[in-house]
């Protein structure tokens, strides 16, 4: 006689609405942080190639970009700048003119889409001539003086109105620095998103390419961003930043840094961001133009893994088809 079964998991898989009732984790418009490159001139659109369907924007264009974004419930944007060559030197100072193109995109956005939050990106690396996240001494970043710019680049940024400082520079000690100016000069509210886990990743190329300084970068950023062989040092790492004055931790990139991300979350349980990169974006893309795979299936499925493994808010260059594709399905 045969035996049956009693415990039979796929009975839970039959159809869509059990599927639903049972799913233990869930993706929604709401953990979308949509990432947006601001250019200066005016009616300016530049496709970024190794990035299909992401574009710079002058800030004419950027501003009703954002208020669609806001219109499909992305709770957030994150500003990047892209500067002529011209605009930048070998300290970065145009970082902390409170006048530069991300300031102005920063006031642009709270004056016409006041209800959308602005994660402003802290890091000198759009703003040198050499490429790197801050200023270089024989062909060493050096510590104490660039996180002085980062403060002053996050000061400026506040005082636009920017709702959450991410500095992504990976620079000991300067989320405590930034939390001191912030208090200092009563930007109380100010949030500040660390990128606390930040590797020296190969996918971040296509990124290179939107802010236009891949060309110009010497050397790599070994010296200060994280070894990819590394896992508890990311504790670490996260565990001072959290001290300093972190409110929220980013670990970055994203898919091949799962298990940090959910050693992060397990480790400190507070408000965890991944960042799905420009690598990781193309890729999908690409693989999509070639029909090796359907981009918005492959999107949808990537950005609930980054649920599963932790996060509480992902940024990702596909936050508004991500957005389109929740609404139609009534999520």
């Amino acid at each position: 006689m045969h035996s049956f079964p009693r415990t039979r998991p796929r009975r839970n898989r039959v159809d869509g609405w059990t599927r639903r009732m049972v799913a233990e984790n869930h993706l929604t418009v709401n953990d979308l942080i949509w990432p947006i490159f601001a250019v200066e001139g005016v009616n300016q659109r530049q496709p970024i190639g190794s990035m299909p369907g992401v574009e710079r924007l002058s800030l004419d264009l950027l501003v009703p970009a954002v208020a669609e974004a806001r219109d499909l419930g992305i709770p957030c944007v994150a500003l990047f700048p892209v500067l002529p060559f011209d605009r930048k030197d070998p300290e970065g100072r145009e970082s902390g003119n409170p006048d530069n193109l991300m300031c102005q995109a920063i006031r642009a956005i709270k004056r016409e889409v006041p209800d959308i939050g602005i994660l402003g990106d802290v890091a000198l690396d759009p703003y040198t001539s050499h490429g790197h996240d801050g200023v270089v001494k024989d062909g060493y970043v050096l510590n104490e003086e660039t996180v002085q710019a980062l403060v002053l680049q996050a000061l400026v940024q506040a005082d636009a109105g920017c709702d959450i400082v991410a500095p992504s520079d990976m620079m000991d000690g300067r989320i405590g620095a930034i939390r001191d100016a912030l208090e200092a000069k009563g930007h109380t509210l100010t949030r500040i998103c660390a990128y606390a886990a930040k590797y020296a990743s190969a996918f971040y190329g296509p990124f290179r390419d939107a802010v236009q300084t891949g060309g110009l970068l010497k050397g790599d950023k070994k010296t200060y961003q994280m070894d990819p062989a590394n896992s508890d040092e990311a504790l670490r790492e996260v565990g001072l930043d959290i001290a300093e004055g972190a409110d929220m931790v980013m670990v970055k990139p994203g898919l091949p840094y799962l298990d940090i991300i959910r050693r992060v979350k397990e480790e400190f349980r507070v408000p965890t961001f991944a960042y799905h990169v420009s690598g990781e974006y193309a890729m999908l893309k690409a693989a999509s133009a070639n029909g090796w795979l359907n981009y918005e299936a492959a999107l949808l499925e990537t950005l609930l893994g980054f649920k599963r493994a932790g996060t509480d808010a992902i940024l990702t260059y596909g936050a508004v088809d991500a957005a389109r594709l929740l609404r139609a399905a009534g999520q």
